[in-house]
């Protein structure tokens, strides 16, 4: 068996569901033909480990809190009200966020999870995109980076940003070509029944 990647998926009250379900969907289906251990092994954490309630009232019950969570190869930062109007201003998750940037091979953000990458500097001197809808906003508020809208993801190497919500899903598949080849990010966008562009 090759290398295995642990996956970290950061969740917080208000988070879009298809933000941080999508990625988690992607890396947990993906299998290389003849291997009997799958590749990634994904994680949910929170700041504390309590019950979230993402948009729309979903309840999740993360696996770790910041305390006791293991290091990630590949981080997901999601997006959703709770992040741009949340998160944002919690510094211990933007401390949190900048110190796991050290830690982890891949950060990665989905819709407006760009904000936090954003306040914790993250993306000073780099492309990224976000939600079509807060793309100006970030542009406004963060004029460091440059944003680049229309586009499903940007992949600056360590940190790589996704649009708005369903992108986060291509955002994963090319993850998945970058690290273990486009055949086994097709065969797992076949098993979801998803059209991918890779």
């Amino acid at each position: 068996m090759g290398e295995r990647w642990d996956v970290g998926i950061f969740l917080f009250n208000e988070v879009e569901v298809l933000d941080f379900a999508g990625p988690f969907e992607v890396f947990s289906i993906a299998s290389i033909p003849d291997h009997v251990d799958k590749p990634f092994r994904v994680h949910t954490i929170s700041q504390y480990g309590d019950m979230i309630k993402a948009r729309n009232g979903l309840m999740i019950q993360p696996e770790y809190r910041f305390e006791n969570a293991p290091d990630f190869d590949i981080l997901i930062i999601p997006g959703g009200y709770g992040a741009e109007e949340i998160e944002i201003n919690n510094q211990e998750v933007i401390d949190w966020i900048k110190l796991q940037k050290d830690k982890v091979k891949i950060m990665a953000s989905v819709c407006t999870g760009a904000f936090l990458l954003a306040k914790a500097g993250l993306l000073n001197g780099k492309r990224a995109t976000t939600h079509w809808m807060d793309a100006d906003r970030l542009e406004r508020e963060f004029t460091q980076l440059k944003i680049i809208k229309d586009i499903k993801f940007i992949d600056e190497g360590s940190i790589i940003t996704s649009g708005g919500i369903s992108a986060g899903i291509n955002m994963s598949f090319h993850i998945i070509k970058r690290l273990l080849g486009e055949d086994v990010a097709r065969m797992a966008a076949k098993r979801m029944e998803y059209d991918i562009n890779i």
